[in-house]
C-alpha cells in the first residue's frame, strides 16, 4: 500500500513565485518596463531566459541569487507537512512537477533540508554558463494544446506512472497538490479513487469549480486546502485507513 504525492512548487510548497522572487536581485529590485512587458502567454521560460540575461548583464552573481532564493517563505504549515512526509516515506512516494527550474528548487529544498523528502523533481533544467549567467531550457516537447509549450504536467505524471509500473510499483491513490492553471491538465488525468487538492482562492480551484458548473466535473475527489495543515490532516486519515 503506497500513495503518490504530486506537488507543484510555486504558491504551493513556497508561498511565492520563485521566478518573480529572483527580481529582488535586480537593480532597484525591479525590471525595466520593456523587459517586463516582453512576456508572451505560453512562453514563460523564454521570458525568464531574458530576465537571467539582464541579471547577468548587471553583475548579479550565483551566490547573491542563492542567498536571495533561500529567503523565500514556505507556505503556512508546509514545513510541518514535509517533516511528516519525511517520517513516513515508507508509505509515500513524493514528486515535484513544476514550471520553475532545477537550480532554484534545489537551492530552496537543500537549504531547508527537504531534498530527501522528494523522490524526483520534474522541472525546467537550469545551469550557470561559463560566464556566470543562469540559463534555463524547456523541460520537454509535447503536443498538448492546453499547456505551456515547455511543460505538460499530465505527460510528466503519465510517464512517471508508466515507469513505476515497469518497476512493479503501483499506487493505492494519487494525491495532487497544486494551485495554478497548468495543474488542471494533470488533475483531469486522475481517476475516481485519486484526490486533487487545489489551493483555496487560486486558479486551479476556480477552474475545477467552473468544470463542475458546466457539468463536466473532474473524475477524482476534490479537497480544497488553505494551509498545509489541511493536507497533513488528510494524509493522517489516509494512513489510518
Amino acid at each position: 500500500m503506497k500513495f503518490l504525492l504530486v506537488f507543484d512548487f510555486d504558491h504551493t510548497i513556497v508561498d511565492e513565485n520563485s521566478d518573480t522572487w529572483i527580481v529582488k536581485c535586480a537593480p532597484e529590485r525591479k525590471l525595466p518596463n520593456g523587459l517586463r512587458n516582453s512576456y508572451q502567454p505560453g512562453h514563460w521560460t523564454e521570458y525568464m531566459g531574458r530576465v537571467f540575461v539582464y541579471l547577468g548583464d548587471n553583475g548579479v552573481k550565483e551566490d547573491e541569487m542563492k542567498r536571495t532564493m533561500t529567503t523565500i517563505p514556505f507556505t503556512a504549515g508546509m514545513i510541518d507537512l514535509l517533516g511528516f512526509i519525511g517520517e513516513n516515506k515508507e508509505l509515500f512516494d513524493c514528486i515535484i512537477v513544476s514550471d520553475s527550474n532545477t537550480v532554484f528548487i534545489d537551492w530552496i529544498l537543500k537549504a531547508a533540508d527537504f531534498h530527501k523528502v522528494f523522490d524526483e523533481v520534474f522541472t525546467n533544467p537550469a545551469a550557470f554558463s561559463s560566464t556566470g549567467y543562469l540559463t534555463v531550457q524547456h523541460f520537454h516537447a509535447h503536443h498538448c494544446a492546453k499547456c505551456p509549450k515547455n511543460l505538460c504536467k499530465r505527460k510528466v505524471l503519465k510517464e512517471f506512472l508508466d515507469k513505476q509500473l515497469e518497476r512493479g510499483v503501483s499506487y493505492t491513490q494519487i494525491v495532487y497538490i497544486g494551485d495554478g492553471g497548468n495543474d488542471l491538465c494533470p488533475v483531469m488525468f486522475l481517476k475516481k479513487n485519486d484526490v486533487a487538492m487545489p489551493r483555496q482562492g487560486y486558479t486551479l480551484e476556480k477552474k475545477i469549480s467552473q468544470l463542475a458548473q458546466s457539468l463536466s466535473p473532474v473524475q477524482c475527489s476534490v479537497l480544497v486546502w488553505s494551509s498545509a495543515v489541511d493536507i497533513m490532516s488528510y494524509l493522517k486519515l489516509l494512513i489510518k485507513e
